[in-house]
């Protein structure tokens, strides 16, 4: 036993660091339309922030009453910082419980309702330890990346200004700027001159985003701060070691393998837990196999992707000629009317959500049906065995498979596709599977093909077929043809496949966001500990970041303000 105690020491070690961040619960949707932020390197060597976001909140969206902001480092002075939400003092500014380094500003009764905007403006007094050696010699290097956000909960595009104002008394001539950051349509920032003659470097983008780490950089001759404030770069600066690519940051060099062993197994955990949209308390086992689902609710059951699902949901509709696609790109469906009979809950909840014109609200009712479908699913299965259930369908998909791939004929294998679709798209290996048998040989299109994509049959370009159109006939005997237009098999193989992919995207504009949300209700992780203030919307700085950050470049000054739970 005591040979095993260093193991357990360890086990318990991974279990906490890999542990979910537990703010993932909330269920936060929003934009930042608008961030401004003005960094002031001051003459003794320190840095000023000040930063103004202008944030809307979703309809759909949890009030976000706290707000976390990362730290440059953990070198600030909590005393210098002030904050105000539409002008108003924001009395709560502590260290983030869940960001580190970084603040919380807790609104309290002023926090941002769904459907509300809010305009936050924070002002950090004095930050140390944030100039280096640049490669110039003679000179230090400033390099500073505002705070972001979580791309699970905030979406659209955002206009960011940063400005950087330099020491007094550097003339124009010495100082230099480091180009923009990749992707931004200019270049290099403009440049100009305070009223008390301060040099300033400006970059604007007005299609940048809040989720994304920008670094933004100049340099200036070091003898306009104090020899002290420069600090020498740590080995990983040297090396160009970014502590964003090694996070949770373990600053222990000897262990440097096993910690880059520790973040792949928590990447690859987190991406998992965000597609485990199925909550796990549906795994008690009991006993027998739950007959009579749909293919719809056993991929629900099997955890098949959403993209997956929706595509599904969408062919089944058409194929009841319920629905019908009249534009594929981008892609806008309509209603029939009058509904034929046999029409599951959650495929009119998902009519009602498809014809939605706006984007967002789409999503947002999209997410709805999701929601729905998995408790439902759930609530069938209280009482049955997951393992055996599981096992059923999955038996009947590679049924599905078979009876297709064992026709005796092209016009056989297209109607026995036909028949079966949606219980081969229980396949995770779907897209190869459908490529692999539809190699060769031609593959007639199924009746309903025209409602779905109306540019693929000849004569009905550029629009969907009439409604209550005469349907191609389709012989009754074996081996009989189909009076429908056909395809090489590759060629509609591959416009299937891809075809699917391109239908989730019409359906939802974020798929890793609508998932997100979708799971943040069905299979939440842990409630967060309670805090002292109340409420628990955070964002911003740091990511659980323990250490001070590491810049890409060898020389320069380490000011990243990380983000996002």
């Amino acid at each position: 036993m005591r040979r095993l105690t260093p193991w357990i020491a360890l086990i318990l070690v991974l279990a906490a660091a890999l542990r979910p961040l537990p703010a993932q619960a909330q269920n936060y949707s929003f934009s930042l339309d608008r961030e401004t932020v003005d960094v002031y390197w001051e003459s003794d060597g320190s840095m000023r922030i000040d930063y103004t976001l202008a944030l809307t909140n979703d309809l759909s969206g949890s009030p976000m009453d706290f707000i976390d902001v990362g730290m440059p480092n953990a070198s600030y002075d909590l005393g210098s910082i002030s904050g105000t939400i539409n002008g108003q003092p924001i009395s709560h500014i502590a260290p983030s419980q869940y960001v580190n380094p970084g603040i919380e500003l807790g609104l309290g009764s002023m926090a941002i309702q769904p459907g509300a905007s809010g305009s936050v403006r924070v002002s950090i007094g004095r930050v140390t330890n944030v100039l280096y050696p640049a490669s110039d010699q003679g000179y230090v290097s400033a390099v500073f990346a505002p705070s972001f956000f979580d791309s699970q909960y905030v979406h659209g595009s955002t206009d960011v200004t940063v400005t950087f104002i330099l020491p007094p008394g550097v003339r124009p001539e010495e100082p230099h700027w480091y180009a923009s950051p990749s992707g931004w349509s200019m270049q290099a920032p403009s440049t100009g001159v305070t009223s008390d003659g301060r040099i300033i470097y400006q970059w604007h983008e007005a299609n940048a985003n809040a989720y994304t780490s920008y670094e933004f950089g100049a340099s200036f001759p070091a003898s306009y701060v104090p020899t002290g404030a420069v600090s020498q770069p740590s080995l990983t600066q040297q090396l160009g070691v970014s502590t964003a690519a090694v996070t949770p940051c373990l600053c222990v060099g000897g262990f440097l393998a096993l910690m880059v062993a520790w973040i792949f197994i928590a990447v690859r955990m987190g991406q998992r837990r965000k597609l485990a949209y199925l909550p796990p308390k549906i795994a008690i086992e009991g006993h027998g196999i739950k007959r009579g689902l749909t293919a719809v609710e056993a991929a629900v059951l099997l955890e098949t992707p959403l993209d997956r699902v929706l595509s599904m949901i969408l062919f089944g509709v058409i194929k009841k000629n319920a629905a019908q696609v009249v534009q594929e790109e981008p892609l806008v469906v309509e209603k029939v009317t009058p509904q034929p009979e046999g029409i599951h809950d959650y495929e009119l909840s998902f009519l009602d959500a498809v014809v939605k014109t706006d984007a967002r609200q789409r999503q947002t009712a999209m997410q709805t049906v999701v929601i729905d479908l998995v408790q439902a699913v759930q609530k069938k299965m209280k009482g049955f065995s997951l393992r055996e259930t599981k096992d059923y369908y999955r038996s009947i998909m590679n049924k599905a498979w078979q009876e297709v791939e064992q026709a005796g004929t092209p016009e056989i294998r297209s109607q026995r596709f036909d028949e079966a679709l949606e219980w081969t798209m229980l396949d995770r290996d779907f897209d190869d599977h459908t490529r692999r048998t539809f190699r060769t040989g031609p593959v007639f299109l199924p009746i309903w093909w025209g409602n779905y994509r109306p540019s693929m049959v000849p004569g009905r370009v550029g629009g969907a077929a009439p409604v209550g159109a005469p349907a191609p006939s389709r012989s009754g005997a074996p081996g009989g043809g189909l009076s429908m237009p056909h395809l090489p098999g590759s060629d509609f193989a591959a416009s299937f496949v891809t075809g699917i992919q391109r239908t989730a995207g019409g359906l939802v504009t974020n798929l890793t966001g609508f998932t997100g949300g979708v799971t943040s209700r069905t299979n939440p992780p842990p409630p967060p500990p309670p805090r002292s203030t109340g409420g628990g919307w955070s964002s911003g700085g740091g990511g659980g970041h323990s250490c001070a950050c590491a810049c890409a470049c060898a020389g320069c000054a380490c000011a990243c303000a990380g983000g996002g739970r």
